[in-house]
């Protein structure tokens, strides 16, 4: 699956963490100071920021995007250089781009988020004071969303149009490898479906999933500084009372309560979508053998293979529902979680209308990119499923045991 695409993939990503973290690190704690040194104006900490387009080509954005690409040279050469592959541009630079283009995004959601407030500041001081704000003003406000609103859409366009095609590369530098494979892989069970359509269907998963997994991180690194920030403005929680930062410790809170919860509630979900995948290849390709021979596809064994699916799918049907029962219950408390802490800050009247607008956005950002797998759980656990029987399929290459899930069912298969 990986080492198709990347160049010898655990240590490829292993050293992508590290750099990664080391150029977070360096960004954040020496990033003012080394593009000072360099010549780039930054503005002061406590300057306002910049309303509109001009978010995009402010000096730190343009220090931003010089410190990415030589960062991203840095680390792409070196690749290149030690272990050269035949899909190192897509693999290496083409996951770069997506990781940009995806924080670009992101941006694009803080400018917007900036723009909240003198929007809603505006609106609330129009309604409390009749003739304070003219219609010119907002206005120009609408305008300014709209030239941020017509860059999402680009950018989220060309975006998913570049991902589509990564991803498709990735398929078929998988069905590349698997065909050149096949003389050993021919005898594993399903093996067909496998490279056909498990590789379809990862690729297709890790289209969606893969993007959301980068917006997700992307989103934390750019709101959780916003959200910082924004605690100056409450003091208070109900229950805990008066800390520090407390939309960020709140945030993290609810996210991983949350996150856990649906770890817990889900943890046999994966296991019985890896198990469907085979009662179902069974079924079916006992279907495909009695296409030609006569004595195959009895009805006496059709009705054992399709009970064999029946069984699985009723246990599907039954953890899925105790599990979205969970999920929907979450779901529905986080949309009230940000107005119950602000509760004592609303009633003391310490924040504006257009503040609280930030609030709830920033945090509403934050809590969604720390509840990943709670948004996405569906999916990860068909991703796993995938992942598990493409993982057994390349163990006969390796000359390796088959994975639990597939002994297990090879087992129960003997015993019936």
């Amino acid at each position: 699956m990986f080492q198709s695409f990347f160049p010898s993939p655990k240590w490829f990503f292993i050293s992508l963490i590290v750099w990664a973290s080391v150029c977070i690190g360096v960004w954040y704690g020496f990033g003012d100071q080394l593009g000072t040194f360099i010549g780039f104006e930054l503005p002061a900490e406590d300057a306002e920021p910049v309303l509109g387009l001009g978010h995009f080509i402010s000096p730190d954005f343009l220090w931003f995007y010089l410190y990415y690409f030589v960062t991203l040279m840095m680390f792409g050469l070196t690749w290149v250089k030690l272990h050269p592959h035949q899909w190192q541009l897509w693999s290496i630079f083409g996951s770069a781009l997506i990781l940009f283009s995806t924080y670009f995004s992101v941006q694009v959601s803080v400018a917007i988020n900036t723009w909240r407030r003198p929007f809603f500041d505006s609106i609330q001081g129009a309604l409390s004071e009749p003739g304070s704000i003219t219609a010119v003003q907002l206005y120009d406000l609408i305008i300014i969303f709209g030239q941020i609103a017509f860059l999402a859409v680009i950018v989220f366009v060309m975006t998913r149009f570049f991902v589509s095609h990564y991803i498709f590369r990735w398929r078929t530098a998988m069905n590349n490898y698997y065909a050149s494979k096949w003389p050993q892989l021919r005898t594993v069970e399903g093996a067909a479906q496998r490279v056909q359509e498990d590789t379809m269907r990862f690729s297709s998963i890790m289209e969606g999933l893969g993007v959301s997994l980068v917006d997700a991180f992307m989103t934390l690194v750019a709101f959780l500084p916003v959200l910082w920030s924004l605690s100056q403005y409450v003091t208070e929680l109900p229950v805990v009372g008066v800390i520090a930062t407390p939309l960020f410790y709140a945030a993290i809170f609810w996210s991983i309560f949350g996150t856990m919860l649906m770890a817990l509630v889900g943890i046999k979900l994966p296991g019985l979508e890896f198990k469907n995948q085979r009662v179902e290849a069974a079924y079916r390709k006992e279907l495909v053998y009695g296409e030609d021979y006569e004595d195959r596809a009895e009805p006496q064994t059709l009705s054992e293979l399709f009970g064999n699916v029946r069984k699985n799918y009723f246990k599907l049907y039954f953890h899925y529902m105790y599990f979205n029962v969970a999920r929907s219950f979450y779901l529905q408390a986080d949309n009230l979680f940000a107005y119950i802490i602000l509760i004592p800050t609303i009633v003391a009247g310490t924040i504006t209308f257009g503040i609280l607008q930030q609030i709830l956005t920033a945090f509403g950002q934050v809590s969604s990119s720390f509840q990943y797998l709670i948004n996405v759980w569906p999916t990860v656990v068909e991703l796993l499923s995938v992942h598990k029987r493409l993982q057994s399929f390349e163990q006969v290459l390796h000359e390796k045991p088959l994975v639990k899930l597939d002994q297990q069912y090879m087992a129960e298969g003997e015993d019936t």
